[in-house]
């Protein structure tokens, strides 16, 4: 196993960043300004929320299967995710009262729609050299290559970062990301780091209330409170090979999409019990995978906009038992926020040209500076 990066070796890199997010829940973009300072603490300044609208939701989404013209609509949507991108970090400068000039950079993780380590490439758009345009301010991007180039799964990134930000001497402890797609980091207490992604998060969740409820998402998680999950169909679900697969692993919406759900859908079952079913297939596939892998762990902490299903987190509570499962709000981060500032600080630690990827995350070869840069 590998250990995190040494704090120290931030130096280089301290001084203004901002941290840009938009994940496979597809819901919009979250962007945190953050100061970074030569000890390597991180301290957020200002954060905002642009949700997207629906129809360039809708085209991402469509852009994560094959299709006709792909290169011209993945094209078309990087621009206008640039323009969304920039219009998050004038709302997150002009909430600190910040001018561009006081940020070294901004990191952009961009939108993910294909993710395929096993072909060799994940492609993320965003197109980040209309980003620097926009905004006057140095762009990383493109995080995810470098780590593929060398062998690895380009993913998860940020296990490095909630290293530093939640991990602990005294205890081994999981930080469970629940984006679209979830992913846990494994943070032991001799400060070595595994990670790897769990399987669908919100995804499935999302696609199924959208196509028969009409909603965005389960708010709390309260549709699927009102029914009890179908035994049958769980284990169906679980079945799916991803979930007995050894680390390092990450999947995205190539596999976990609507086909997929289709193919294990049976029609006697009702919409809500489905909704009740996907909602227990995230808790119990992501806390197997914890403690199969490490079963020492004391602690789990919560993030990402899952965090927030309160009967989502109910059942990761019951399945994890007797550790507790609390929300990154008990670290004074709320849980939208972390992700966005993990890639404030991937962006320093490329201005610095130290490594942020982890082989014992992503099974790289060797630890790689991440991330292409494009100047102001």
């Amino acid at each position: 196993m590998t250990a995190a990066p040494d704090a120290e070796q931030a130096v280089r890199g301290a001084g203004r960043y901002i941290g840009l997010m938009s994940g496979t829940s597809l819901d919009g973009v979250d962007a945190v300004l953050a100061e970074i300072f030569e000890n390597g603490v991180l301290r957020l300044r200002s954060h905002a929320r642009l949700p997207f609208a629906n129809d360039l939701r809708a085209e991402l989404l469509a852009l994560s299967a094959a299709d006709g013209n792909e290169i011209d609509r993945a094209a078309r949507a990087g621009n206008r995710l640039a323009r969304v991108y920039a219009e998050a970090v004038q709302a997150a400068l002009g909430a600190a009262g910040v001018d561009a000039p006081g940020v070294r950079a901004i990191g952009c993780h961009g939108q993910t729609v294909r993710h395929r380590p096993e072909l060799g490439y994940s492609v993320q758009i965003g197109n980040p050299a209309l980003l620097a345009e926009l905004t006057a301010i140095t762009v990383v991007a493109d995080f995810r290559s470098r780590d593929i180039a060398a062998g690895g799964q380009g993913a998860p990134l940020v296990p490095a970062f909630h290293a530093g930000v939640f991990g602990s001497p005294d205890e081994d402890r999981a930080v469970l990301n629940l984006g679209g797609i979830a992913n846990v980091s494994l943070l032991a207490r001799d400060g070595s780091v595994r990670g790897f992604d769990t399987g669908p998060g919100n995804c499935l969740l999302d696609l199924w209330i959208q196509r028969t409820q009409g909603k965005v998402f389960d708010a709390g998680g309260a549709w699927a409170s009102g029914a009890s999950p179908d035994a049958a169909l769980l284990d169906r679900f679980l079945r799916e090979p991803y979930f007995t697969r050894t680390p390092p692993k990450s999947t995205g919406r190539e596999l976990f999409n609507a086909q997929w759900l289709e193919r294990h859908l049976d029609k006697r079952v009702s919409g809500q019990v489905v909704q009740a079913t996907l909602l227990e297939l995230t808790a119990r596939s992501a806390s197997q995978a914890i403690l199969a892998q490490a079963p020492s762990v004391a602690r789990v902490i919560l993030c990402g906009g899952g965090a927030h299903n309160d009967a989502l987190r109910r059942r990761l509570g019951e399945h994890l038992a007797p550790r507790p499962v609390e929300t990154s709000d008990a670290w004074s981060m709320r849980p939208e926020h972390v992700e966005a500032s993990a890639f404030a600080w991937l962006a320093s630690r490329t201005l610095a040209r130290e490594p942020a990827g982890l082989p014992s995350v992503t099974g790289a070869r060797a630890a790689r500076v991440l991330g292409a840069i494009y100047p102001a």
